[in-house]
């Protein structure tokens, strides 16, 4: 059981909420699991990764702190958009607040 659920899906990283719980234990489970993914191998950086799927800010903060030392950028979601919103980058390739599909 956990309380956040993490998915590499492709260049999406797929995120949910699961079991209930208060934002510290589910910053510590989010954080585990993305840990637990890089030392798999499952996930391993490159050029982009968007991300897709409701977030705390706490937790939200955790995947962006964890996501940028692995990524050239960072997109998010936007569900008003339909697009993902570059939120973070080291690459020239993307600005921040480019949209992308």
């Amino acid at each position: 059981m956990t309380t956040y659920n993490i998915k590499l899906d492709g260049d999406i990283l797929r995120i949910s909420f699961g079991d209930p719980a208060q934002n510290d234990q589910i910053v510590r489970d989010a954080a585990a699991r993305l840990d637990e993914m890089a030392q798999s191998g499952e996930l391993k950086g490159g050029q982009l990764l968007k991300i897709n799927g409701p977030a705390s800010l706490p937790v939200a903060c955790v995947l962006a702190h964890k996501m940028a030392h692995l990524f050239g950028a960072v997109g998010v979601f936007d569900p008003k958009l339909g697009k993902y919103v570059i939120s973070i980058s080291h690459s020239p390739m993307y600005k921040l607040g480019d949209l992308i599909d």
